[in-house]
C-alpha cells in the first residue's frame, strides 16, 4: 500500500479518498473547509494543517482542485510544492482544467525529474463514490505505470492518453460529446412525446436502434424513465449544468487552439449557458431537456 497526500476535498475529491482509505492507502488529507477534513478524518485518513505538510514525505500526492488557477498556485513557483518535494514522489492532478496548465505543469515537474501526471476524470459523483471513475492521463509511460495502482483505487477504467495536458484534451473532447448527444437525446424524446409517444417507449425504441447512446442507456434525461437517473429524483445532480458549462468553455479552447470549427460543441455550449442563466446552474445537466419544454 502507498502513503498518498490527498488536496481537494470537493463533491469528487471526498469521496475518491474515502476510496483510497478504503483500499489501504496510507492516506493525509487537505482541505481549505474544515468540515470537509473531519468527514475525512472519520473515515480514517489523517489530517494536515497545508498542503505541503500534507505532502512532505509521500509517495503520491493527487489533487482535484476546481481551476488551472488552483493547480497552477499548488505546484508551481517558489511556494508550490514542486519547489519542496523531490523525485521520490509521483503527482497526479484529477482536477478538469485547461490543457496549456495541465501542460506547463507537467514541464515544470519533468524538469526537476519528479512523475507528473493531468488524470482528468468521468462518471461524476455516483461513480466518484462507487470508485468506479474513468481516469484519462497524460505524462510519459513511466509516470503511468507507477499511478496505476493508485487510480485503480478510485476508478476502473485507466486510460494512457498521451504527453502531459493529454489528458485534459481527452476529457475535453469526452465531455463535449457527452453535452452533444445529451441535447440530442432530449430533443428526440421531446418530439416524440410531442407526437403523442411514450418516453420510455421512445426509449426502448432508440436503444434497439441507431441511436442508442449513454445518454439514453445510462442517464435517461425524462423523469421516471428510468429510476437512478438524476431525471427521477429532480434533476438533483449526479452533473451540475455548472460543471458542463465549464468543460465546455475548455472544449472550445482546445478546439480553437487546434483550429478545429466545433459548431455542435459551441451550440451545446450556448444552450447550457442559457440553462445556466436561468437559474439551473447547480442542477444535473440532464436538466437541459426542461429548456426544450419551456419554449414549447
Amino acid at each position: 500500500m502507498a502513503s498518498i497526500a490527498f488536496i481537494g476535498l470537493g463533491n469528487m475529491g471526498g469521496p475518491m479518498a474515502k476510496n483510497l482509505v478504503a483500499a489501504g492507502h496510507d492516506v493525509t488529507v487537505f482541505d481549505l473547509v474544515p468540515e470537509a477534513c473531519a468527514d475525512l478524518a472519520q473515515a480514517g485518513a489523517a489530517v494536515a494543517a497545508s498542503a505541503a505538510e500534507a505532502a512532505t514525505g509521500k509517495e503520491y500526492v493527487v489533487s482535484m482542485l476546481p481551476a488551472g488557477k488552483h493547480v497552477a498556485q499548488l505546484y508551481l513557483g517558489d511556494s508550490g510544492l514542486l519547489a519542496q518535494l523531490d523525485s521520490s514522489v509521483t503527482l497526479l492532478d484529477c482536477s478538469t482544467i485547461d490543457a496549456a496548465t495541465a501542460r506547463e505543469v507537467g514541464e515544470a515537474a519533468a524538469a526537476l525529474n519528479i512523475g507528473f501526471m493531468d488524470t482528468p476524470v468521468s462518471g461524476g459523483v455516483a461513480a466518484a463514490a462507487a470508485g468506479t471513475l474513468a481516469f484519462m492521463c497524460g505524462g510519459s509511460a513511466a509516470t503511468f505505470e507507477r499511478a496505476k495502482p493508485v487510480l485503480a483505487g478510485m476508478g476502473k477504467n485507466i486510460f494512457h492518453a498521451g504527453p502531459a495536458g493529454a489528458g485534459q484534451v481527452a476529457k475535453g473532447c469526452n465531455n463535449m460529446l457527452l453535452a452533444i448527444h445529451m441535447l440530442g437525446t432530449c430533443e428526440a424524446l421531446e418530439m416524440g412525446a410531442r407526437n403523442g409517444l411514450d418516453p420510455k417507449v421512445l426509449s426502448e425504441i432508440m436503444l434497439a436502434s441507431s441511436g442508442r447512446n449513454w445518454s439514453l442507456e445510462v442517464y435517461n434525461p425524462w423523469p421516471g424513465v428510468m429510476e437512478n437517473a438524476p431525471a427521477s429524483k429532480d434533476y438533483k445532480p449526479g452533473f451540475m449544468v455548472d460543471l458542463m458549462v465549464k468543460d465546455l468553455g475548455l472544449a472550445l479552447e482546445i478546439a480553437e487552439a487546434s483550429g478545429v470549427e466545433n459548431q455542435l460543441g459551441k451550440l451545446a455550449g450556448e444552450r447550457f449557458r442559457e440553462h445556466q442563466g436561468a437559474g439551473n446552474g447547480r442542477r444535473d445537466f440532464s436538466s437541459i431537456l426542461q429548456l426544450l419544454q419551456e419554449e414549447a
